[in-house]
């Protein structure tokens, strides 16, 4: 009986330490706790690293790009300064050629004066035979500059005649006005300068022959037709040279009394 009793003793107290003994719930292990804290730092870290690898990333994606363009702005400046390099060689040869073509130019003028001088032109001779519409110009302003007059009268005569569609056409025709002016044919003069006013109307020329019409007009003594047209050039080309000696020429008129 007293065995039995101590048996039930040992097993109950065998249930009690058992019980003392049970398992702690995970979510409260401080042990699980602690790994588990461990394990979310490590992540974050993990996520850092990450992180700070893209933005290494991204700032050598940037610094790429950055000398990509400053490449490309080199290559730009080196492709235009080579066509301003090859538009300035260009210009250069033309320049060159253009200098040329004047020189020989002249040359011819010179030649064809040499060979005139003394004599004269033939109503239909051009200065330069077979010469371009260049050539013969230059030889009659040639001969105009070297005081040739009659010379300078036939030879831009025929240039009109023979180059009537000429660029310089407008610029033959005052002249030849001039050379009739200089030897004070100033009929002549007036009817030549007015056909440049009239059959030239937009060239360059046209303030310096309208002045030139009112010397004619002067030396004429058609006082009034003078006027007029002195007046017409500071009226319609006021900032000219002709302007100002169109001027000088109406103060003579005044200082006359005519």
């Amino acid at each position: 009986m007293i065995l039995l009793k101590n048996k039930t003793c040992l097993m109950l107290s065998a249930v009690f330490i058992l019980s003392g003994c049970a398992v702690t719930p995970s979510a409260e292990d401080p042990a699980l706790i602690k790994l588990m804290e461990l394990e979310r730092r490590l992540q974050d870290i993990e996520r850092v690293v990450k992180n700070q690898g893209l933005v290494n990333l991204t700032r050598r994606v940037g610094a790429a790009e950055r000398r990509g363009d400053e490449m490309q702005g080199r290559i730009e400046a080196l492709e235009h300064s080579a066509k301003g390099t090859v538009e300035r060689q260009r210009q250069l040869y033309a320049d060159l050629d253009m200098r040329i073509q004047e020189l020989a130019t002249s040359i011819k003028a010179h030649n064809s004066i040499s060979a005139m001088e003394g004599g004269t032109l033939a109503p239909d001779q051009l200065p330069v035979l077979g010469g371009s519409d260049r050539d013969n110009y230059q030889a009659a302003f040639e001969l105009l500059k070297k005081q040739h007059y009659e010379l300078a009268a036939s030879a831009f005569l025929q240039f009109l005649v023979t180059f009537p569609g000429s660029e310089l056409a407008d610029n033959a025709q005052y002249w030849l006005a001039e050379s009739y002016y200089v030897t004070q044919q100033f009929t002549k003069s007036l009817n030549n300068f007015e056909i440049v006013i009239v059959k030239y109307p937009n060239s360059r020329k046209v303030p310096d022959a309208l002045l030139k019409v009112g010397y004619c007009n002067y030396e004429l003594k058609s006082w009034t037709a003078a006027r007029a047209s002195l007046m017409r050039v500071q009226a319609e080309y006021p900032e000219t040279t002709a302007a100002r000696l169109a001027g000088q020429r109406l103060q003579r008129l005044d200082a006359e009394g005519i």
